[in-house]
Parts: C-alpha cells; sequence; structure tokens
C-alpha cells in the first residue's frame, strides 16, 4: 500500500508532463508551455492536477457532441464506391496510365525487334543489304 502513494502520483505527473508536451502551444491555456512544465515537474501531486484541470483548452469535452477537427474534414457518411467522384476518377486514371504503359512496352518492343533485324542482317523478306 505504502508504494501506490508513491506509484499514482508518479503516473499522474508522467502523465501530465507528456501531455503537456505534446500539447500545442497555441492549446495552453493561462501561462506559457514552458512554465506549465515546470509547474508539473516542481509541485509534484498540485502540479499535474492543476494541468489537467486548467492547463489545456479542451474542446467539446462536455458534451462530447461537436465533432473533432479530424471529423470535420471528411464526408458526414458513407458513399458507395460507384457513387463516389474521387473513386471513380482514381479509377479513370489507372485505366488511363495501364495504357500509356502498354503503348510505350509495344513501342520498346517494336523498336527491339527493329534492332534485332539491324544486328542480324534482316528477315528472309528483307531487300536491304547488312550493315557491318
Amino acid at each position: 500500500m505504502r508504494a501506490l502513494l508513491f506509484i499514482v502520483p508518479l503516473a499522474l505527473t508522467i502523465y501530465a508532463f507528456i501531455d503537456c508536451l505534446n500539447t500545442s502551444e497555441e492549446d495552453t491555456k493561462h501561462l506559457p508551455k514552458i512554465a506549465w512544465v515546470f509547474i508539473i515537474l516542481l509541485f509534484w501531486i498540485v502540479g499535474p492536477v492543476v494541468w489537467l484541470v486548467a492547463g489545456k483548452a479542451r474542446r467539446n469535452a462536455a458534451t462530447g457532441t461537436g465533432p473533432s477537427s479530424w471529423q470535420r474534414g471528411r464526408r458526414q457518411q458513407w458513399v458507395a464506391p460507384d457513387d463516389n467522384p474521387d473513386f471513380l476518377k482514381s479509377l479513370k486514371d489507372d485505366k488511363e496510365a495501364r495504357k500509356a504503359e502498354a503503348e510505350s512496352r509495344k513501342a520498346e518492343k517494336a523498336e527491339d525487334e527493329e534492332e534485332l533485324k539491324r544486328r542480324n542482317g534482316g528477315g528472309p523478306d528483307d531487300k536491304t543489304p547488312p550493315t557491318s
């Protein structure tokens, strides 16, 4: 039990310290971020509690009904792939890329065959003399 009296405040201090370090400067309230770090580390039990209560701007913490910043930029409802214009555009782009790649492979193959004919002296229906 005595160890618990040491471990719980230590864990609270570590949590508050890491939370303070991960919080942006704009989200800290009342004091600069560096001041909060010193308060958390110097005032062992009181500092972390004060940080968790008053040091960080918490948005929608009371109600929890508003969308987070991550959700605001996203669509709010699911859209089937065949109705999603971004997905359809990506399919079209992929198809065009595959078509262009196939055409370039055909052109490379034709060039390789021409080079091979020139090196080997041509085929049976070739009328040009071999070059050395």
